[in-house]
């Protein structure tokens, strides 16, 4: 059966859009809110002298007898704040009430902060933007070990997945990139593959590297950081990558909206980008 969708006029306006947010990005009633820990990461071998905190999201009713999915969310008490632009535990609780996503811990990991003489410094770029293995190795090597202690979760790639935006979105690119074995599904939103260090490395490597079964959403802003230059081009390197994905073979979903350098889009997307990427899991 084809799927109609409702007619929606396109704006004249690309500057100033702001998206509606769908049922799912609300407090619905009759869905109990799940259980929610912070805990802390002082002490890193991969990041060293950083310190950060984690939310660690469990929906209600899920049973513990079974090994869960786990959902890595970079930026995170940003795409955690139910206030916010993404409100990352509120579609999780309605996805896993609808059953639309498996058994499924979120994972909210704040980006690392030095402390220097007193002077708290971000150590967000450094982290999120670099193309190596270390922030992949972070997540799985030095936050998981922490989430399988109170959780039993499993050891499938295909049952693994991380989402971030902007700088978020390059970090959660390279950590499945580099970490395949440990990560196998991606989320990213308006991601900044332009200021990555070196330039986007991905349409060359996807064209010149056998394909990884990583499933993968994407998502571009029409209007986003020089979208009309030549150099440095935030959505013309987003559609780069997902050109180089098509040509490779990938299972890839690409969205363009309006508007500009913003999360609102990415997070009213948020639920039907899991519904997606989760959709061969959720529906065995």
């Amino acid at each position: 059966m084809p799927t109609t969708l409702p007619y929606v006029s396109l704006p004249l306006d690309q500057e100033d859009i702001r998206y509606a947010y769908g049922p799912d990005s609300a407090p619905r009633t009759g869905v109990e809110p799940g259980m929610l820990e912070e805990i802390r990461v002082d002490a890193s071998l991969m990041f060293p002298g950083t310190s950060r905190k984690v939310w660690l999201h469990c929906p209600a009713g899920v049973s513990f007898s079974d090994d869960c999915a786990v959902m890595f969310f970079n930026d995170g008490w940003w795409y955690l704040d139910p206030d916010g632009d993404v409100r990352g535990a509120i579609v999780l609780d309605n996805l896993a009430a609808t059953g639309d996503i498996p058994p499924m811990i979120g994972v909210f990991v704040d980006p690392g902060v030095l402390d220097g003489d007193g002077m708290p410094t971000k150590h967000r770029n450094a982290e999120y933007d670099a193309f190596d293995a270390a922030y992949g190795n972070f997540l799985l090597d030095e936050v998981l070990p922490l989430v399988a202690q109170r959780f039993p979760i499993s050891g499938d790639p295909r049952m693994r997945g991380i989402c971030g935006g902007s700088s978020g979105g390059d970090a959660a690119m390279t950590a499945a990139w580099y970490r395949p074995d440990g990560i196998g599904k991606v989320i990213a939103f308006n991601a900044s593959f332009a200021q990555m260090p070196g330039g986007n490395p991905y349409p060359s490597r996807l064209e010149s590297e056998l394909a990884r079964s990583t499933r993968i959403f994407l998502h571009a802003a029409h209007r986003d950081l020089n979208w009309n230059a030549r150099d440095h081009n935030w959505f013309a390197e987003t559609l780069e990558t997902a050109a180089a994905l098509s040509r490779s073979g990938y299972d890839f979903r690409l969205v363009v909206g309006d508007g500009g350098h913003s999360p609102n889009h990415g997070g009213v997307l948020l639920p039907d980008a899991l519904r997606w990427l989760w959709s061969e899991i959720a529906q065995k």
